[in-house]
């Protein structure tokens, strides 16, 4: 009894001298530890963005535009002695997640949070004022941002938007007959937000037709365009984003409806991605867009972001959504370099940066400018109406403000 364990004794001494032997040979082979702020001091902002889900795609892509932003602000830019850091949560476009993200974030003090999801949003609004979080997205609605509190819109909200769209077709249109106005939404918060826009569009001489919501993953389109070809629409107006405006367009393509109609949608829905899935039903479509494309490289901004993301990335991705992540990450780091011009390190919080953004009048190298004010909580009203053309996609109009319909 007692040899056996003097033998196991002897066993786990061999086990853990072995053990040992190792860890010291892998300690040897790593790299250096790095004090987290040896270069200087850090700022968390955050992102709840739905990279796995039915929009995962789009917003991938957004991503990558945030987080190449905050690198070349960092490299080229940059607030002395402090860096910016980007921290991301995948919510998958689900409101449980996006809810438990957000206090993830919060948790950990992030002052300034980007995130998409309106409706589990629109249950945080009051704990944004609570936590003290400035919070910004492209997909807010005007619930969202009026009363103005804790949350900004990088642009103006969808129906304003679509104003241009209408005003342009309305300035082309030859009938002595109103033109009878579609909207095909997709069925969340930011797909109807397109309704605010009813009274502005009969305003100008529209008849709007009854409203056809679409799922979030559009499979099958027929049923809404064959209604949609029924009422003899003129102007169909797709609130949607690519995943679900591609299909809708590829089925209207099947039906032929792209030679009896004019087709039309969110700056969201446009994009090469949505050329390649329905290139007959796409040729024509209008958008009205806030930033120019990418072949428009004679502006100094569209330059700087095509050359950061052959850096960084080794191509460039012609993705609308991309463009939108890289003038939302401007935002975020241009708040937080303003908000530090007020206070120190020590006390920056998102009510210094909710100051900041309020006071905010940022040029993108000539791609936009985005302001904001106590009671103005949409970043830029400046838009054109872009469309394609021979597959390309080409400016159609020239800027214009549009209006405020919300509230």
């Amino acid at each position: 009894m007692k040899n056996r364990m003097v033998k196991q004794k002897r066993l786990w001494v061999g086990i853990l001298a072995v053990a040992l032997a190792v860890l010291l040979v892998l300690t040897a082979c790593a790299p250096p530890a790095t004090p987290l702020l040896e270069e200087g001091k850090i700022v968390e902002i955050g992102s709840l963005c739905g990279l796995t889900g039915g929009a995962a795609g789009p917003t991938q892509f957004y991503l990558q535009g945030m987080l190449d932003y905050v690198r070349y602000f960092n490299e080229e830019k940059g607030i002395p002695g402090v860096t910016i850091k980007l921290v991301w949560i995948d919510v998958a476009a689900q409101v449980p997640r996006f809810i438990s993200g957000y206090y993830g974030l919060a948790g950990r003090g992030v002052p300034f949070i980007h995130g998409e999801e309106a409706r589990a949003l629109e249950g945080l609004r009051l704990r944004l004022e609570t936590d003290q979080i400035a919070f910004i997205g492209s997909g807010m609605t005007g619930a969202l941002i009026y009363p103005p509190g804790w949350v900004f819109s990088t642009w103006a909200l969808q129906a304003e938007e679509a104003s241009a769209v209408f005003d342009y077709f309305m300035e082309n249109w030859k009938e002595e007959r109103p033109p009878r106005l579609q909207f095909a939404m997709i069925d969340i918060p930011w797909g109807w937000e397109i309704l605010e826009g009813t009274k502005y569009a009969e305003s100008i001489g529209f008849e709007v037709l009854p409203a056809e919501p679409c799922p979030y993953v559009v499979i099958d389109a027929i049923p809404q365009l064959l209604r949609i070809r029924e009422r003899e629409a003129d102007l169909v107006y797709v609130q949607h984003i690519v995943p679900g405006a591609g299909p809708i367009l590829r089925d209207a393509e099947r039906l032929g409806l792209q030679d009896v109609m004019q087709f039309a949608g969110s700056k969201e829905a446009m994009g090469e991605v949505l050329i390649a899935t329905a290139p007959a039903g796409v040729e024509g479509f209008l958008s009205a867009r806030s930033l120019p494309w990418f072949d428009e490289t004679e502006i100094p901004g569209i330059r700087t972001m095509v050359d950061m993301q052959q850096r960084y990335r080794g191509k460039v991705e012609r993705r609308a959504e991309y463009m939108h992540g890289w003038a939302c990450g401007a935002i975020m780091c241009e708040a937080i370099k303003g908000a530090l011009e007020e206070v120190a390190y020590e006390n920056l919080d998102g009510a210094a940066v909710k100051k900041a953004l309020e006071r905010m009048d940022f040029d993108l190298d000539g791609m936009a400018r985005f302001t904001y004010g106590p009671e103005d909580r949409r970043g830029t009203r400046d838009y054109a109406v872009y469309q394609v053309q021979g597959g390309k996609i080409v400016p159609a109009s020239d800027w214009r403000e549009v209006p405020i319909l919300v509230p």
